[in-house]
């Protein structure tokens, strides 16, 4: 090769390495005006620093801010909620500020993906729920701001996972101290964050309230309601349960197909299932009594007498072993099981017009009449109770004033005491006891029900209930749950729970049960069930179950 070929070779290497040159300076500068170009710039509407961005009346949060901005405020703004993700872009965010805006919501996740920020301030706008995941992620904040909204309660576990904070303000909100606020008062015995004072608008029972001066203990928050559970394809016009031989049973009279219906409890297929079953005719009453380990059933009919049967061990069936007096016994509406001294009776209200209410005593190998109360009055319940520790009889009766009976130890039968004044057309009398004080729910089927209390000379009336259609006024207790449930004919069965602070009952809750006639609780695998006769439908098995209303 010539000396001038080489020579023009050298100078093309050389245009060809600054061309190279020229070239790869050219693509980094494209590049780097690129990214200058790809960052984000100041949203329209908001005002930029080197570190600092204020946005106002905007309709939505911007998407993205320039790279270095260290705090973000929002005034005035008009966007009606913060969802979630609205601050993916702006990661370096140590401060975020929003005040005078309308947005009345956060949804969960709001804050996702800012791990750096340490101050949250949501102050004077109108706030009023906020997500229970809402502030999910912000592990580094410690000042927490949510002042001057229109909050009423706050979710359960809000601030779980805001390890870091020191101070949370939430004063200038209308917060209700109830269960569902229960939480915070538990949280705030916990974290190591101050809380600002904060008082209760609500309920009656904290208003004027600081939260802070509550502990966990001065919520109730375990209510209860009745579930229905199981129904049964009959009707029927009593329940009764009980015990025995270590099980539980129940048993129902059904008047139509003249049966004492026994159902027992299945734990495997944890329902109530049929046990055994006692035929009679038009069967209004069937009473259990246990005497010395032996199960007598006292079986009331209106037609064809009433008899006592007893549970053969040996043949696994009932067996009659007695009739009842036919000639005092003629159209029985009520039995009742009691001891005295020991000694076992029962009573049967009579309501034909020459029957008599009669008392039947054991006597070791069978009953006998024992003293008969009165005739011609027509008694349709009869209720044993006993008043300050000595027994009584209370008889209710379609032709006069409920009347009172006293045990009388000397002449060992009951002598009339008194009667309840100003309560004729009572149906049903039932008792119960609340704490020390003894009440009695009396049942009108036309008038008012009433409750009353007795003050050691005599009932004094505590409650009114309307009561258009009830044939049944019965209080019922449950665990330190006293209720009373009063059925209804015609509409709707309303349950009342007896309200502790008020001395008297409180609407509690309806049960969809046609015409019911009694009710009774079992209690039985640690649950408790409500069964409900009833008249004319289904006779109906609620379950008892417990609520936690600070879990909702």
């Amino acid at each position: 090769m010539s000396p001038e070929s080489t020579k023009r070779m050298g100078y093309g290497n050389k245009t060809l390495k600054e061309c190279t040159v020229l070239l790869c300076v050219a693509t980094i500068l494209l590049l780097a005006e690129s990214r200058r170009v790809k960052q984000p710039r100041c949203p329209a509407s908001c005002t930029c620093t080197k570190d600092n961005a204020l946005c106002e009346n905007i309709r939505s949060v911007p998407h993205s801010f320039p790279p270095d901005v260290f705090s973000l405020s929002f005034l005035k703004s008009g966007f009606t909620q913060i969802t979630g993700g609205s601050f993916l872009h702006s990661p370096a965010l140590h401060l975020l500020l929003f005040t005078a805006n309308t947005f009345d919501s956060i949804d969960e996740d709001a804050f996702l993906g800012l791990p750096h920020l340490e101050y949250l301030f949501i102050e004077n706008n109108k706030i009023a729920t906020i997500s229970q995941y809402a502030f999910r992620g912000l592990k580094a904040v410690i000042h927490l701001s949510l002042a001057y909204n229109n909050l009423g309660t706050l979710p359960k576990d809000v601030f779980k996972g805001m390890d870091a904070l020191v101070k949370v303000d939430l004063k200038g909100n209308n917060l209700e101290c109830d269960c569902k606020l229960k939480w915070l008062v538990e949280w705030m015995h916990t974290t190591n964050a101050m809380v600002d004072q904060i008082l209760c608008s609500g309920p009656l029972l904290f208003q004027g309230k600081l939260i802070n001066d509550l502990v966990p203990g001065s919520f109730d928050c375990i209510t209860a309601e009745f579930a229905s559970y199981q129904p049964l394809m009959f009707e029927s016009i009593s329940v009764e349960s009980f015990t025995f031989g270590m099980d539980t049973f129940v048993v129902f009279a059904q008047p139509f197909t003249g049966t004492c219906s026994f159902l027992e409890w299945d734990h495997v297929e944890t329902v109530f299932r049929t046990y055994d079953s006692i035929q009679s005719t038009s069967t209004v009453v069937c009473k259990p009594m246990v005497i010395d380990n032996q199960l007598f059933i006292f079986v009331a009919q209106l037609f064809g007498g009433s008899h006592i049967y007893k549970r053969d061990i040996s043949a696994n069936k009932f067996i009659k072993i007695q009739d009842i007096d036919i000639l005092k016994i003629r159209k029985p509406n009520d039995i009742e099981t009691f001891l005295i001294d020991g000694e076992s009776f029962f009573v049967i209200a009579d309501s034909s017009k020459a029957g008599y209410t009669t008392v039947y005593k054991w006597n070791g190998y069978g009953f006998y009449s024992h003293q008969s109360l009165h005739l011609w009055y027509r008694d349709t319940d009869v209720e044993y109770l006993e008043i300050s520790g000595k027994p009584h009889l209370i008889l209710a009766s379609s032709s006069q004033r409920p009347v009172i009976y006293q045990w009388s130890k000397s002449l060992k039968q009951f002598d009339r005491r008194t009667d309840i004044p100003e309560m004729e057309d009572v149906y049903a009398v039932k008792h119960f006891k609340v704490k020390s004080d003894l009440f009695i729910c009396l049942t009108r089927f036309i008038g008012d029900s009433k409750v009353m209390r007795w003050d050691g000379a005599m009932f004094k009336e505590v409650q009114t209930m309307p009561s258009r259609g009830s044939m049944v006024f019965q209080p019922v207790s449950i665990g330190n749950w006293q209720y009373a449930i009063l059925g209804s004919d015609y509409s709707l069965t309303q349950v009342y729970q007896w309200d502790l602070k008020r001395g008297q009952f409180v609407h509690f809750q309806d049960l969809n049960i046609q015409a019911p006639r009694a009710f009774s609780v079992v209690s039985i695998d640690n649950r408790e069930f409500l069964l409900a006769s009833s008249f004319r439908g289904k006779t109906q098995i609620y379950e008892h179950i417990m609520i936690d209303l600070s879990n909702n």
